[in-house]
């Protein structure tokens, strides 16, 4: 898997999982929801995102395997 298949499978789960404690648990979890959103609005525009750093220096690559 490449790092921006990851990198987006994570702020999907990101996602669900907050939304899914803001309907339980608490609506203060919707904070974590926008705080994702603005993340990858941000990594749009600067081209740069902490977790595609985290992730590649666990090892995965930007280009997929053959």
């Amino acid at each position: 898997m490449t790092v921006n298949r990851v990198m987006h499978m994570v702020a999907g789960l990101f996602i669900l999982a907050s939304l899914v404690l803001a309907h339980y648990v608490s609506p203060k979890w919707l904070w974590f929801t926008a705080f994702v959103g603005v993340n990858l609005f941000q990594s749009g525009i600067t081209n740069w995102c902490l977790m595609a750093t985290i992730l590649r220096k666990m090892g995965l690559s930007d280009t997929a395997r053959a």
